[in-house]
């Protein structure tokens, strides 16, 4: 009973409500004591396209998708063979629509529950709609009070109309009310102080709770959840969230806040993050700090906007020009998108430099049920204010490589700030020495810091370990899980910060290792080639693109199975 999941997908055309039936239901769950996750998936059309709400209901914290369903709702079957790859039927799965009659052919033979959901909701109220009809039914089958679904319905729609109020009040009680048997075991629910938050939301928090009081907001899918979180969070605090035109004004506001001495953060997307590049470079230049969250989805170009992938790393890594060196992190589940955001600002801030946090669709937009996430101790930035004299040298050639940064209108501290090459006080300069010195600075910060041991999280035993980095991590973690359960010890290594690489504390972790198998989601095996040509170690590639999430058991049986190639 305690370790038993139940998993629902709840499917319908976009803008039908299905999301919000999913939120709703997990909300209540979680109101009740239990643990969960909501996926969201959808269509490039939104609004009349595919969704579909994909909850896995459990006793413990879940950032892994379902592998299949135990209950399969079809408010419609319009575009459903869009989620054949998605939306996998289970042994015991039960199927409930309006109409049988047009059950996909991967869905037949199951044991169906027919029930006429339109219906039902003009018949409770005048504006009723299926999703809240969907809820009261589903909330029953997970044993929620209906208190409990009411409660948290009429709270989300509290600036709703009364009218659309009372419909969905109504269109729950009938749902909650209808006879269907829908017999499947439960979780338990013995936990409290849970949160429901999202990837997205958890990085905007964990932006805010390490000082950012700018941010330059340009949308676009899957980032923009952040940016609509930090709005109101930076308003409620004092600071400013300005929509920018495009993205490369939107990287230069961040630059231009943060060269005022703003904390200041950004978010996009991979062809967003390619427009921002020589932007970044700036920043490296001129040692100006700042925050970047990537959010990942297919590509290339367009690609596949709303649906998740690993396929961004070597533009992080490699996409700027010339010797750039910056950080690259990478949040390990969706509420370590908190831990990892808020440390990138404060090494962003200590080391003056510019830091990419890398997320993907699946964490910033999925949400999970957590305890209130970890955010990272604060540490000093180190000297941040110019001293008084004539002598300011704003690049001067230190040991940690960090100089003395002044911010406009302190006295005494005039320099030239602009993206060439320069010497220690700004003037720009194309002396070799001058170049080089600079270069070796710049590298310096990066290489003589000490990161501690958040680098990575780290578990198991074995001579065998699965390496990876993100949203892969806890697909990673939970096949190891089940390889232990069948006799098997396997290591897991999961990276959050990237760049610049770890060495001493992937080799301590690798150590004594005869199989190393890096887990990745893209197609290019992006990690294992940035591993393979640092760590001399018996790498071996285990890439599976998306825009599926990875499967725990697949990578247990592959794995377990044999080499991979």
């Amino acid at each position: 009973m305690g370790d038993t999941q139940l998993s629902i997908a709840i499917t319908g055309a976009g803008g039908a409500g299905v999301i919000s039936c999913g939120e709703l239901l997990l909300k209540a769950w979680a109101h009740c004591g239990g643990r969960g996750l909501l996926r969201k998936a959808f269509g490039p059309q939104i609004r009349g396209g595919e969704a579909a709400a994909l909850l896995k209901f459990t006793r413990h914290e879940v950032y892994t998708a379902a592998a299949h369903y135990d209950i399969i709702v079809a408010l419609d079957w319009a575009n459903f063979e869009r989620f054949q790859d998605e939306i996998v039927a289970g042994p015991n799965t039960v199927v409930v629509c309006e109409d049988s009659e047009r059950i996909p052919a991967s869905l037949r033979g199951l044991p169906v529950i027919q029930l006429a959901f339109a219906q039902l909701a003009s018949r409770s109220h005048p504006e009723g709609r299926v999703n809240m009809v969907a809820a009261g039914l589903l909330g029953r089958a997970l044993q929620l009070p209906q208190s409990a679904l009411l409660e948290q319905a009429l709270t989300r729609l509290a600036k709703k109309p009364e009218a659309y109020r009372e419909g969905a009040r109504a269109c729950i009680e009938a749902g909650y009310a209808e006879p269907a048997n829908i017999d499947l075991p439960l979780p338990s629910r013995d936990a409290s102080g849970a949160w429901c938050i999202t990837g997205n939301q958890a990085a905007g928090f964990g932006a805010l709770s390490a000082g950012v009081r700018f941010a330059a907001a340009y949308p676009i899918t899957p980032a923009s959840d952040a940016l609509e979180w930090l709005a109101g969070g930076l308003e409620a605090v004092g600071g400013h969230l300005v929509q920018a035109e495009d993205e490369l004004a939107a990287i230069n506001m961040t630059i231009g806040a943060a060269f005022g001495g703003v904390p200041a953060f950004t978010a996009t997307s991979g062809p967003g993050l390619a427009l921002m590049s020589e932007s970044i470079g700036l920043a490296v230049a001129s040692e100006t700090p700042l925050t970047l969250l990537n959010v990942m989805r297919g590509g290339p170009s367009t690609g596949i906007p709303t649906k998740s992938e690993q396929s961004d790393l070597d533009i992080a890594l490699y996409g700027l020009h010339g010797d750039a060196p910056h950080l690259v992190l990478a949040a390990l589940d969706i509420p370590d998108c908190a831990f990892a955001t808020g440390w990138a600002v404060q090494l962003a801030q200590a080391l003056q430099v510019p830091a990419i946090v890398l997320s993907d669709q699946f964490l910033g937009q999925s949400t999970a049920v957590v305890a209130p996430p970890r955010l990272p101790l604060a540490f000093s930035p180190g000297e941040t204010t110019a001293p008084p004299s004539n002598e300011y040298l704003r690049y001067r050639l230190t040991a940690s490589g960090v100089s003395t940064l002044a911010h406009p209108g302190d006295a005494d501290a005039r320099y030239t700030a602009d993206g060439l090459e320069h010497n220690e006080r700004g003037t720009p300069s194309a002396r070799a020495s001058d170049h080089h010195e600079q270069l070796d600075k710049r590298r310096r910060k990066l290489e003589t810091f000490d990161f501690g041991e958040d680098w990575g999280r780290c578990g198991g035993t074995g001579d065998t370990a699965l390496v990876s980095f993100g949203s892969a991590s806890a697909a990673a973690d939970e096949a190891a899980a089940r390889l232990a359960e069948r006799g098997t010890s396997v290591r897991t290594v999961a990276l959050r910060l990237l760049a610049p690489l770890p060495l001493a504390g992937l080799e301590r972790a690798l150590a004594g290792c005869s199989r190393v198998v890096v887990v990745e989601q893209n197609h290019g095996a992006q990690l294992y080639h940035y591993l393979k040509g640092r760590l001399n170690l018996p790498l071996e590639s285990l890439a599976i693109p998306g825009p599926v999430p990875l499967n725990p058991e697949t990578i247990a049986e592959v794995v377990g199975a044999r080499q991979v190639t």
